[in-house]
């Protein structure tokens, strides 16, 4: 019998033909039918098309293989997790009921049949099961829901350090997988670590931060091609300590598990096993397992990627350097994972790390789910339904979220009570748009907004989020906005609801935007750095391109020679008078930046003549600093047509600056055309112009 369109189908296995017969006459109006006459002919049958039924009636003495038989196989392949069997039979004995329950049988029906129980217990038992696939379907949305946020974070991490340093954003991706596998693997190999999956997947996301101090390390240093120097590796080393010091500054999050095991790798993923390593010259297992884990992983991505001072190696390479001791010295039992796990690592790395981590997620959770032990198909749904209420209660407390729902067809909005208390409303409103202490809190521009989001939805793309601030407690305060519609299964299908709830990410949207802020400038004097100011030019020529901007570039005469005599202190000295005479020298609308060691940018955004406008700034940067007399030397070029884009102006303003260091320094030249001869002869030496942000 072919299952029909929207109709659940059902195996019944019995060796008695009338007992085939009585329950499929009873089933046939509602359920599409197969019969099996025992229990070999059933497994042959689920062999081949298990995922087409709903459920098994089956029945427990048979010939060849009996009910047990069955069940044991079913077990074996872990089928009895997703297709419900109800026992039948005529046997009453205690023994033999436990023992169905124990290979996984959700339910009995005894013979002789009363069609009302047959029909009900089937009901239920396909109902439960269908209830239990959407919750793990809801599960699985969660966890890729979590996943999206980490995402994200992973995502403007590997962008803030993008900026700041010469490796792909891709490495933070990379060590996060890397940290997950090995992670995996220890707890596997031994007990020593007593890590829970919540664990690993806290650690996993927190070695996304390992890196996050490098940003206060000056980019001619972080950048630098060749091997550094004794001082600049002192300062190279202070980025474990800086990215420490960050988290810790989070005092809102200080108790938050991903802050505290981010901090242990920040500080620590540079100790070595031996002690040899830093800041704090930890040895062994005074190093924290996360920070050794993620220690090994930055090695070996370094090693296989690109880096501006080396090519990358082949994966076999590293890790034979890694097992030498050519790298460090590292945990035995984290080098046995490696080697365990490298093939897998090897290949995992080979694609998208972000793709794959989703589903490597999930795919964690289904194993933990699907190796429950000791608890029929029926109760282990009830008791994760119950656990995953309870642990969505929990979060939502802990994290002050807000969940409503609304009724179309009612205009009834309710609110969690917790929700409603916050607002100081009711926890069920009748036509919310008119209520007037839910506008005084949240502005009519919230309910209205949802509703916009409402028309824009369909029943293949229902949820919608966004992110707005709400004057709630007479504070402005940025919240996230995450709303699903509930499309109704007529054939032209509305709106008959919508569930959502609403999360305060107001100290996550500042210190996102001072990360921000932080990984655009320069730290030494806080002007905008290079991509910074890329970025900045980029946003002005599009949203204005009629307007007349110039581009100046200038560097310090003879700053070699200030740093050698007086040291790299007076020069950083020497650095910030330029960049606090810049500040004070020019105008709110200009741009200024350092763009390398000693090299600066000016836009100049103006209407009539730019010339008396250079000349005053020329005059206020040069000047005295101590006992060095300060001077500089610059080009400029002026924006010929509304469709130039920057790299070509800062290409011609760097052509004037050459121009004017050939006439013997401490002046600026206009660019013009008869400047490009000479310019073919400073190709070779001719910085690249800078990188621009999208």
């Amino acid at each position: 019998m072919q299952k029909g369109k929207g109709r659940e189908k059902i195996l019944i296995v019995d060796d008695s033909e009338m007992n085939r017969s009585i329950l499929a006459d009873m089933l046939a109006d509602e359920f599409d039918i197969e019969e099996a006459e025992d229990g070999e002919a059933a497994l042959a049958i689920l062999d081949r098309s298990a995922k087409t039924f709903s459920l098994v009636l089956l029945d427990i003495v048979m010939p060849k293989k009996d009910g047990f038989d069955v069940l044991s196989e079913m077990n074996r392949t872990r089928l009895i997790e997703d297709l419900p069997v109800i026992m039948v039979s005529a046997e009453t004995a205690s023994d033999q009921i436990e023992r169905a329950y124990s290979l996984g049988a959700t339910d009995f029906i005894m013979r002789p049949f009363d069609a009302s129980i047959v029909h009900r217990r089937v009901l239920n038992t396909i109902f439960l099961y269908v209830k239990q696939r959407q919750l793990l379907g809801i599960i699985e949305q969660q966890i890729d829901e979590n996943e999206r946020d980490s995402s994200m974070m992973v995502d403007i991490l590997s962008h803030i350090v993008e900026f700041r340093n010469g490796e792909s954003g891709l490495h933070i991706l990379h060590v996060r997988t890397i940290t997950d596998f090995l992670l995996r693997k220890l707890v596997r190999k031994t007990d020593r670590y007593p890590l829970t999956d919540r664990d690993i997947s806290v650690i996993a996301k927190a070695s996304a931060l390992h890196d996050i101090g490098k940003i206060g390390i000056d980019d001619k240093i972080l950048n630098k091609p060749g091997k550094l120097t004794d001082e600049e590796f002192a300062v190279m080393k202070t980025h474990s300590m800086i990215g420490a010091n960050m988290l810790e500054g989070l005092s809102a999050h200080k108790d938050n598990p991903l802050v505290q095991h981010a901090y242990e790798i920040c500080r620590w993923h540079h100790e070595r096993w031996d002690g040899r390593g830093y800041p704090d010259g930890l040895k062994g297992d005074e190093i924290p397992i996360s920070a050794q884990i993620v220690a090994l992983a930055d090695v070996y991505d370094a090693l296989t990627s690109e880096r501006v001072y080396k090519p990358p190696l082949p994966p076999e390479e590293a890790k034979e350097m890694i097992l030498a001791g050519k790298c460090g010295t590292f945990n035995p039992l984290l080098l046995e994972c490696l080697s365990d796990e490298f093939d897998r690592i090897r290949d995992e790395l080979s694609h998208d790390a972000q793709a794959n981590a989703a589903r490597r997620e999930i795919r964690n959770y289904a194993e933990a789910v699907h190796h429950a032990k000791g608890v029929s198909a029926s109760e282990r749904t009830l008791k994760l339904l119950d656990y995953e209420r309870m642990k969505f209660n929990f979060y939502a407390e802990l994290t002050e979220e807000v969940q409503f729902e609304y009724l179309v067809d009612d205009d009834l909005l309710k609110l969690s009570p917790s929700g409603a208390k916050k607002f100081g409303v009711e926890t069920e409103l009748l036509h919310p748009a008119e209520d007037l202490r839910l506008r005084e809190q949240l502005g009519k521009t919230w309910f209205e907004g949802i509703i916009q989001f409402f028309r824009k939805t369909s029943p293949q793309d229902p949820e919608f989020r966004y992110e707005c601030e709400l004057p709630i407690g007479g504070e402005l305060r940025w919240y996230r906005v995450i709303v699903r519609a509930i499309w109704s299964d007529d054939i032209e299908p509305r709106i008959t609801s919508a569930i959502g709830k609403l999360m305060d990410v107001h100290e996550l949207h500042n210190e996102l935007a001072s990360l921000k802020e932080s990984s655009i400038r320069d730290p030494l004097t806080g002007l905008l750095n290079r991509n910074g100011v890329g970025e900045e030019i980029d946003r002005k020529l599009a949203n204005y391109p009629a307007h007349k901007y110039a581009v100046a570039v200038f560097d310090i005469d003879f700053f070699k020679n200030a740093n050698d005599t007086y040291g790299h202190l007076f020069g950083d000295r020497v650095l910030r008078v330029v960049a606090d005479r810049l500040i004070h020298g020019t105008r709110a609308g200009d741009l200024c930046a350092r763009i390398g060691g000693d090299e600066f940018l000016i836009v100049f955004e103006y209407d009539t003549d730019i010339h008396p406008i250079i000349a005053r700034v020329f005059g206020a940067i040069c000047g005295a600093v101590g006992d060095f007399a300060l001077t500089v030397s610059m080009g400029i070029c002026e924006k010929s047509s509304a469709d130039e884009e920057y790299k070509g102006l800062f290409r011609k303003a760097d052509i004037a600056l050459y121009a004017a260091k050939k006439q013997g320094r401490s002046r600026y030249r206009f660019y013009d055309e008869s400047m490009e001869d000479d310019a073919a002869l400073k190709d070779a030496d001719l910085p690249d112009s800078p990188k621009t942000v999208d």
